[in-house]
């Protein structure tokens, strides 16, 4: 079974490839097809043949329908199946052992490639064979009498239902690369395996925390004198109550006792937290939103409520929004990644070839072009042309809509009243309107095919859909026929109203786009389904009374349930109870492992399939771009409506009377507005895109500097006189020194006049296109079929960034402008309330202190901006609002806790400290308001108050608070004008999403959405509405029924009283349930009916949430039978997989959208993802490895191994494997994991200890890892202590425990330090769970609006099936804990219907609070809208937030910019560069880093290595790099930034890079030239020296011979040898001349070089180079002999080795003076002629 389960499992992960798009192109060879087969060996040629291959297809489908039929229960009630069966499978093996051994004989079995052995299809061909051979054996063993027919071999079967593969591997084809397939299904599973670890790791901790805050919750109330050994059903509480023997929690009523049930895992149930693995499987099935509220109610009434709350609510908001949307994230990345991948294998997408164009462009009669059909003149059928133009005519078309509009309306009106009479009547008139409608349709029908002919009509599919409605209404209108199945065929005329909007239409083409992809992910999930439901039939069929999976139906039944998520915790919980108890677990295991399959990867693959039709191709992305940055431009120059008004006046300036000679007074400003009028301004920007960027991409050739001159005339002249008499008003200002009213003059305030403003950016950009070396990629146009084709006729030059960048910037011009206008020419324009004049200082005062903020980007006194190093987040949640908002924001936070306080029994009018929070709120808002009013305007000012829908909320929530504090009414009546305004006084807390930027831009963006979503809705209530329309037609007034089975269906018998039984506890107990005499009632079900429309949209809007569906299908298969629950089954199927899901591609698509990454393309966005990974990557600080000490170099080898770290990790699971028990004091099983605990904690103090001997203390702390080590390792250690002390103490020792195992828990954090994996996701959870901050904020304030409004309208609803003790309304918390519950689905339908409880079965009163009834409207809109605000749309953008942030780390090391091994390997360098660990280092030791770096952050050295060290001494002018900044400026060195970088950022960067390559050349240029300089002065210097020496060397020579022989003679005479010196003296002079002239000559021939102060000041040792080229031309040819010995001791080149003599001497001599040169040169003169 488990090589069949594989087998199949590698078929099924290869049909997943099948969902994406088929875009081929023409020339692609197949690389892999699973359809072929090799049947090219020996005489297999006859299996390829048709008639061969549909034998094979039907064996397998017969042999699975024969696995489908061979149950016990189904032989019970069919038993000629048995012997059916029994032949079917010795026919299917008889065929299957054919072809099996004809595929042995012709490859052989084991040798040879090719052999029947060696290929995997065969293996899996060959298991099912053999299983149906042992079938066959267990069938005929009992068909014999030998076995029993309920026994567990039946499980042999099981693997059977796998053959449905082999028959849909024959039906599939299609072409795929096998080893891009391997290679992307590798890597997913591998991506699956670790976020299922990630989960079981959350499961985990939470399944300890379970045990030890709860363990075993076994203390019932039960009755007095009670037998706690024989526990029954009469002993407990109804229902059963869980209760607290301390004063904790529930408290039991009088006549009960709490006392402790010691019962069976059998008779108590499955889930709880007993030990560690019974608390994992309850944890798993809370993280599914099943079931969890009850676990957290039993926990409430036995242990104290803080830890329930805190337990529960946590664990579904990390475990089943944040951790289980981790899985979504991975399958649609990786779906992703599969149509990005074979995009760019086979090509862009192209139109098929084989399908001809419809429609063409033609020249009508007023020389229009017109897009009409091909064969739009031509004529079609038998009617004449007139015939033809009226069906393809507008008018026809709306004739036949508003028909269909009718007969929709027609057809809700039905409603069904129980009487007999009226319905009978109401039935009659409704058929025979329905005949008249069926009719017309009919005629419709007939008349287009009589128009366009039947073959053109049958051809369009749409024609095709209502010719199948006009055959099946037809039909339907026959008597037995009517309200049967073919009513669906009537309803189903509601769809062609979407034909009717294009909006829709579109929609749904953009949605659902190829059918292949989402039919054929529909087609795996029906496969999967059936195999399953198959498999656990056969698995489970033998347990008798186990109805679930007694015959097919109902385990496909069983197993669509599970699907669902709904109830699948009955069916496993009922399962486990009939199995055996050994086998109870691996049941769980097997039910837990297919729900986390379905729900968590197939059910995300249609999440998938819809974002990916939702994507767009790359080259339409860079299309958008451009489109929505020049929608953008002209979007920002448009004033709002509410300052356009003051266009319509008149302008009316303020002007100024002259009674001074203009010499003698300091002319005013001219208007701007008026000397546009006379300006000639360019408005070059006005024209289009296309033309505009033609215009400013010319290149002209000859540039004049002087304009030819012409002389004006005309307009021409009057204009330029105007200009001059400007220019010459401005430049007397200046002269006359009041210079701040000139234009030019606005420098100072950073603001310049429009004119001024527009010239510059010409300027600029004329520079940046000069300058920049970018050329962009070509626009391309968007065709009619979806095609890229690049426009034609230009060139990539005739576009450029900076015209966006201009656009934009122009467009702000303008809006200002516009602005400026208005300010000039209307007096009260941007004049608050009309009144405040605009330089008031009274308005300035208020300015200042509206505005007033705390500044994280605060300047030093140098005017630079000061790096705030610590608390950097601080300061900027600091500067997130004004200091106004932050009051209000606090005082909204104090008014909203005061109102919590308030509930139906402590109302406002009744406690002083209430109204006294009210008082502060009204008054400061009131000020707030003010301020804000007098400082920027109400409603008609630039920054007005009421300027967006936010401001008129804030203004609308102070009149209502206001209005309510004034009034503070007594009484006040249900559904009064007083209700109302306490309701609207609800949405106070709203008050600080307005605030908040961040929250404010959340709401923007979900808002933003509105009409995608609103479109969704509009869909699904479509469907509801179809759906609603059949069930009302086929089982509508037929569901009531009497409440007691005995009359079940007979109404008239149905009156009185009769004993029911009530239901107690789900524990397994015992004795029979109590009974209650009831009266019996003939009435619908008690929470929907199909009556009407209302109610049966309701019911199918219950069952869309899949809450309640369950009963909807249970009560109408048991009122109207099985063949009525197929609708209920195939709407759940629909509303489940395509409708919900459609809700989360859209949220997120559009989140996506409006953060600007929905138009991003894959390079793009793996760049944004690249730097946010590398905002998270920090420095290792880790130090280096010891080498002066062998022990701790020897410590840090052994605590840097892998086997160290494993074995630590290993140590920590050990440890918290401790706590699978409770610990309670006084247990042995306590005390002895206590004490090897403590073993456990002095291991991990000697693995601290460890890591800093080899680390070092220093380097040691720096890892924050190692800081949490520490911390846990010495709170282990005061535990331990605390352990010793609390011997023999009951209260300390229950202390001792809980911080023991808080320990152990702590310890259990550092796994996900120590695996990469879990360490990557992680970090994903909380970087996801920060960046939804406010959104979860936002939640909470929404649910606390609702909480305040549930208190209002339900606190005093009496309680009922679901309202109770835990879930109500009563206060505040309360009710915010009953919103969670919602937000999870858990049975909120239920909920709602107790609160529209209506007389008599409740009581009026006075006022709400005395009323014990509901409001069913107000129920009605108050939960739906609710739970689709909050699940279908917050919860959703969680998930988005989760995918853009798992982006970040699904790195793959083919495709990713920069992989996690490369910044690794940043990392390990940085490491070493850093050796003060600090995370910064001093710019000229990046040199040093940049050329350790390899692999693809390995920097070219002769090109890009100066630019990156330039780069970054001027980015840091000078002073210590981080590692963020080196990483950043490598990021961009090693990326493609035309493909990476966005229009704004490329820009940038293209400039910042020209600017550091123009720099780097001309720094080149210099040290070239200084080079250059530097050798001709050492070549002049040594020329003049040599001069020099050549003159002065005689007497040079002479002084030093004379000095020399004065000491031979000083020398002579000391040693007495007088006469032998003279001898040789006279000797001397008795040589021959020629001899004594060579001497002399050689003497005067040395060359001896004096050091020379060095030419490079930057040099400390001067050098001369004696190369060839460096030796003056007269120093070159042959040299002399008598140079050699010179040269072997003087250099001419002085460097600064110690053998030089004069560096000796200097070193040691330089400061004696000049007698020591002249020894110095008396020694040299020695050797020289020695």
């Amino acid at each position: 079974m488990a090589a069949a389960a594989s087998s199949a499992g590698a078929a099924i992960s290869s049909m997943i490839t099948l969902m994406r798009k088929q875009s081929f192109r023409g020339d692609f060879v197949p690389l892999m097809d699973y359809n072929q087969e090799d049947t090219s060996g020996g005489n297999l040629e006859w299996m390829n043949k048709p008639v061969v291959t549909y034998i094979y297809r039907l064996t397998g489908l017969l042999s699975f329908i024969s696995t489908c039929m061979n149950t016990p229960k189904t032989f019970e009630y069919h038993p000629s199946l048995r012997y059916v069966t029994f032949v079917i499978d010795i026919v299917c093996v008889i065929i299957l052992t054919i072809e099996a051994v004809a595929k042995m004989k012709a490859r052989g079995i084991i040798v040879g490639d090719s052999a029947y052995l060696r290929d995997r299809w065969n293996h899996f061909e060959a298991i099912m064979v053999l299983c149906i051979y042992c079938s066959i054996t267990l069938q005929t063993l009992e068909l014999i009498g030998i076995v029993n027919r309920y026994t567990y071999y039946t499980i042999i079967r099981a693997p059977r239902p796998f053959i449905l593969i082999k028959v849909l591997k024959t039906y599939l084809k299609f072409e795929l690369p096998k080893s891009q397939i391997k290679s992307i299904l590798q890597r997913s599973s591998s991506q699956i395996y670790n976020v299922t670890m990630f989960f079981l790791f959350f499961m985990s901790l939470y399944g300890i925390l379970g045990v030890q805050f709860f363990g075993a919750l076994t203390f019932h109330c039960v009755r007095n004198g009670t037998d706690l050994n024989n526990v029954t059903k009469y002993d407990l509480m109804i229902p059963d109550t869980y209760c607290s023997p301390t004063r904790d929690g529930f408290q039991c009523p009088e006549n009960f006792l709490c006392k402790k049930i010691d019962l069976s895992r059998h008779q108590r149930g499955y889930n709880g937290f007993d030990e560690i693995a019974t608390s994992i499987f309850s944890v798993y099935e809370s993280s599914s939103q099943e079931g969890w509220v009850f676990l957290m109610y039993r926990a409430i009434d036995s242990l104290p409520s803080w830890r329930a709350f805190f337990y529960f609510i946590t664990l579904i908001f990390f475990l089943a929004w944040l951790v289980r949307n981790v899985f979504i994230a991975v399958i649609i990345e990786t779906f992703a990644e599969i149509r990005v991948q074979f995009q760019q294998m086979w090509g862009a997408r192209a139109a098929p070839s084989d399908i001809a164009a419809t429609k063409v462009l033609q020249k009508t009669e007023d020389s229009t072009l017109k897009l009409v059909s091909i064969d739009e003149n031509k004529k079609k059928g038998f009617a004449p042309a007139f015939c033809t133009k009226m069906v393809q005519s507008p008018i026809f078309t709306t004739v036949v809509m508003v028909v269909v509009l009718a007969n929709t309306f027609f057809t809700a009106s039905i409603r069904h009243t129980h009487n007999e009479a009226i319905d009978r009547r109401n039935r009659e008139i409704y058929y025979q309107i329905e005949i008249l409608f069926t009719l017309f349709f009919d005629l419709e029908a007939l008349f287009k095919i009589f128009s366009l002919g039947f073959k053109n009509y049958i051809e369009r599919s749409i024609f095709k859909f209502e010719f199948m409605l006009a055959v099946g209404t037809t039909l339907h209108c026959l008597p037995p026929f009517y309200r049967s199945a073919f009513t669906s065929f009537q309803v189903l005329r509601v769809a062609r109203l979407l034909k009717s909007s294009p909006l829709l239409e579109d929609f749904l083409n953009k949605i659902f786009g190829p059918g292949k992809k989402l039919g054929s992910l529909i087609l795996f999930t029906m496969c999967l389904l059936l195999i399953t439901s198959s498999i656990s039939m056969q698995l489970f069929c033998f347990l008798q009374n186990l109805k679930q999976f007694e015959t097919f139906p109902r385990a496909l039944i069983a197993m669509f349930q599970v699907l669902t998520q709904k109830g699948w915790v009955d069916v496993m919980h009922f399962t486990m109870l009939y199995s055996i108890q050994d086998v109870a677990p691996f049941v769980a295991i097997y039910f837990i492992v297919y729900h986390l399959a379905i729900n968590l990867i197939v059910l995300s693959l249609f999440v998938a399939v819809i974002l990916d039709n939702l994507e767009l191709e790359e080259d339409v992305k860079m299309v958008k771009q451009l489109k929505t940055r020049e929608a953008s431009a002209e979007t920002q120059q448009k004033l709002p409506w509410r300052l356009r008004i003051f266009e319509r006046f008149p302008d009316h300036p303020q002007m100024i009377e002259l009674s001074r000679l203009p010499h003698e007074f300091i002319i005013p400003k001219i208007r701007d507005s008026f000397m546009r009028q006379f300006l000639d301004q360019d408005d070059i920007y006005s024209l289009p895109l296309e033309l505009s960027m033609n215009m400013y991409s010319r290149k002209h050739v000859v540039k004049t500097l002087h304009l030819p001159e012409h002389r004006p005339t005309g307009e021409s002249m009057k204009r330029i006189a105007v200009s001059n008499i400007i220019r010459n008003v401005n430049g007397q200002r200046l002269l006359s020194g009041d210079a701040s009213q000139v234009h030019l003059a606005g420098i100072i305030d950073n603001k310049l006049s429009t004119y001024v403003q527009q010239n510059k950016i010409r300027l600029d950009r004329k520079n940046s296109i000069r300058r920049s070396g970018f050329r962009p990629k070509p626009v391309h146009a968007v065709r009619e079929n979806g095609d890229i084709s690049a426009l034609q006729g230009r060139m990539q030059d005739d576009y450029d960034i900076k015209v966006f960048q201009y656009r934009q910037q122009q467009a702000e011009l303008k809006r200002n402008q516009q602005e400026e206008d208005l300010r000039e020419n209307h007096p009260f324009f941007d004049t608050p309330l009309f009144a405040i004049s605009r330089e008031s200082n009274f308005r300035k005062f208020c300015q200042l202190v509206v505005e007033a903020r705390y500044d994280s980007n605060a300047k030093d006194r140098l005017g630079q901006e000061s790096k705030i190093s610590r608390y950097k987040q601080g300061h900027k949640f600091l500067d997130l609002v004004t200091y106004l908002d932050w009051l209000m924001i606090i005082v909204t936070i104090i008014s909203s806790v005061s109102m919590s306080f308030e509930t139906p029994f402590n109302r406002i009018v009744d406690h002083p400290f209430l109204q006294i929070a009210e008082y502060i709120f009204v008054i400061c808002m009131s000020v707030e308001l003010t301020l804000k009013i007098f400082a920027h305007g109400l409603f008609f000012t630039p920054k007005a108050l009421c300027r967006d829908v936010t401001g008129t909320i804030e203004v609308a929530i102070f009149f209502v608070s206001l209005i309510f504090l004034c009034w503070l009414p007594r009484h006040v009546p249900a559904n009064s004008f007083s209700q109302m305004l306490m309701l609207l006084r609800s949405a106070r807390p709203l008050r600080i999403i307005i605030l908040v930027p961040d929250m404010r831009k959340v709401v923007y963006e979900v808002c933003r959405g509105f009409k995608e979503i609103l479109l969704v809705s509009i869909l699904l209530v479509m469907l509801i509405f179809i759906f609603a329309i059949y069930g009302i037609q086929t089982i509508g007034g037929q569901l009531a029924r009497c409440n007691d089975r005995t009359y079940y269906k007979e109404q008239k018998l149905c009156h009185g009283t009769f004993w029911r039984e009530l239901f107690v506890s789900k524990m397994n107990v015992s004795g029979a349930d109590p009974l209650m005499l009831v009266p019996r009632v003939w009435a619908n079900p008690h929470n929907f009916d199909f009556d009407y429309i209302g109610s049966a949209m309701l019911a199918l809007f219950e069952v869309l949430s899949l809450e309640g569906w369950l009963e909807i299908r249970d009560i109408i298969m048991d009122r109207m039978g099985p063949q009525h629950t197929i609708f209920v089954h195939i709407f759940v199927f629909i509303g489940t997989l395509i409708g919900l899901t459609l809700f989360v591609g859209v949220v997120i698509a559009n989140y996506s959208e409006n953060k600007g990454t929905a138009l991003l393309t894959v390079d793009q966005r793996r760049w944004l993802d690249l730097k946010g990974r590398i905002k998270l990557v920090q420095p290792l600080r880790t130090p280096p490895r010891p080498e002066n000490s062998k022990f701790r170099s020897y410590v840090f080898d052994i605590t840097q191994s892998k086997l160290f770290k494993k074995s630590s990790a290993v140590l920590v699971l050990l440890n918290c494997a401790l706590l699978y028990k409770p610990w309670k004091p006084k247990e042995r099983i306590t005390q002895i994991s206590a004490f090897i605990s403590t073993i456990f904690t002095f291991l991990f103090l000697v693995e601290a200890v460890m890591k800093c001997i080899a680390l070092g203390i220093v380097g040691y702390w720096q890892s924050r890892r190692n800081r949490f080590d520490l911390l846990v390792t010495i709170l282990g250690i005061a535990w331990i202590v605390l352990n010793i002390v609390s011997i023999g103490k009951n209260d300390l020792q229950e202390f001792s425990n809980t911080f023991g195992f808080t320990v152990i828990i702590l310890r259990f954090f550092t796994i996900a330090g120590k695996h990469a994996t879990l360490k990557m996701l992680m970090l994903t959870i909380i970087v996801s769970f920060f960046k939804s901050f406010f959104i979860i904020l936002a939640m909470f304030l929404l649910m606390l609006v609702y909480a305040f409004a549930g208190v209002i309208l339900f606190g005093c609803v009496k309680f009922g099936p679901e309202l109770g003790r835990h879930a109500n309304f009563r206060t505040v918390p309360n009710a915010i804990v009953l919103l969670m519950r919602i937000v999870t689905g858990e049975d909120w339908n239920k909920i709602m219907h107790d609160c529209m409880v209506v007389p008599p079965r409740c009581t009026r009163g006075a006022s709400f609070w005395e009323s014990d009834c509901g409001n069913s409207t107000a129920s009605i809109l108050y939960f739906c809208s609710f739970y689709i605000i909050i699940t279908y749309i917050v919860l959703n953008l969680l998930v988005a937030i989760i995918m853009e942030n798992f982006s970040l780390f699904y790195s793959n090391e083919e495709d990713a910019l920069l992989s996690y091994s490369d910044i690794r390997h940043f990392q390990t360098v940085w490491n070493m560069i850093d050796t003060g660990r600090k995370g910064a280092i001093p710019a000229r030791r990046v040199k040093f880093l940049l050329r350790l770096l390899r692999g693809r952050l390995e920097v070219d050295a002769e090109k890009l290595y100066r630019h990156m060290c330039y780069e970054i001494e001027k980015l840091n002018n000078g002073s210590d790099v981080t590692f963020h900044d080196v990483l950043n400026m490598l990021a961009y060195r090693s990326v493609d930034i035309r493909k990476s970088l966005q229009f704004e950022e490329l820009l940038a960067r293209e400039e910042l890079e020209y600017f550091i390559e123009e720099e780097v050349a001309k720094i080149t240029i210099r040290n070239w030239l200084n080079r250059c300089l530097k050798r001709i002065k050492t070549k002049d210097q040594t020329t003049v020296i040599k001069n020099l020496q050549r003159s002065n060397e005689l007497a040079f020579f002479r002084e030093a011979q004379a000095v020399t022989t004065t000491d031979l003679l000083k020398k002579t005479s000391t040693t007495g040898s007088q006469g032998s010196d003279e001898a040789r003296y006279k000797n001397s002079e008795d040589r021959p001349q020629p001899l004594q002239k060579e001497l002399s000559k050689r003497k005067l021939d040395r060359t001896t070089t004096l050091p020379t102060p060095s030419i490079d000041t930057n040099n400390s040792n001067y050098r001369t180079h004696s190369s060839t080229r460096d030796i003056p031309s007269e120093m070159k040819g042959p040299k002399r002999h008598g140079q050699q010995p010179l040269h072997q001791n003087i250099s001419l080149t002085l460097s600064s080795d110690e053998s030089y003599p004069w560096r000796s001497w200097q070193a040691g001599h330089f400061s004696d003076g000049r007698k020591d040169i002249e020894t110095w040169w008396t020694s040299q003169f020695q050797q020289s002629t020695k």
